[in-house]
């Protein structure tokens, strides 16, 4: 039987959760299929997968800091209200996809709103929290060759 490891295609589920059992992030009903190290996981994430093989299931507790960065307070930004579509309803805790000037698309939450102004929180959502990885392994093979792999839009 095969078992994870640097390079392996995996066929999982996933989910990630909170103390008090707020669930952050899922797979749901659609299994993860990607390679180990592709980048689609977090580094801190992969590590807990090495050595599994199908039919595993695991609920890892993962640290603070592991593997998200704990909150900077340079992260917190104040935008200006005119920054944002005028017709958008904007509200604490609303979550917006953000261009970086790289290209890079980053998620910001609204922390607060003020006279013309909107304080945007862009650390990760679980910077500086425990939480829980818990995976269920379907598949474990070789990573297809690179040729056979259909790019991404």
């Amino acid at each position: 039987m095969s078992v994870i490891a640097p390079g392996s295609r995996v066929v999982m589920h996933y989910s990630l959760h909170l103390e008090g059992g707020f669930v952050a992030d899922t797979s749901g009903n659609e299994p993860l299929d990607f390679v180990l190290g592709d980048g689609t996981l977090e580094p801190g994430l992969e590590r807990h997968l090495v050595g599994l093989e199908p039919g595993a299931q695991r609920e890892f507790a993962i640290a603070p800091g592991t593997v998200f960065p704990f909150p900077t307070k340079a992260a917190v930004q104040v935008m200006e209200r005119s920054a944002f579509p005028k017709d958008m309803p904007l509200e604490p805790g609303l979550i917006f996809e953000f261009n970086t000037p790289a290209g890079d698309v980053v998620p910001g939450r609204i922390r607060s709103l003020e006279e013309g102004a909107v304080t945007v929180d862009f650390n990760h959502p679980l910077a500086g929290q425990p939480f829980s990885f818990v995976v269920e392994i379907l598949e474990v093979g070789d990573a297809p060759a690179a040729d056979s792999i259909p790019e991404r839009d």
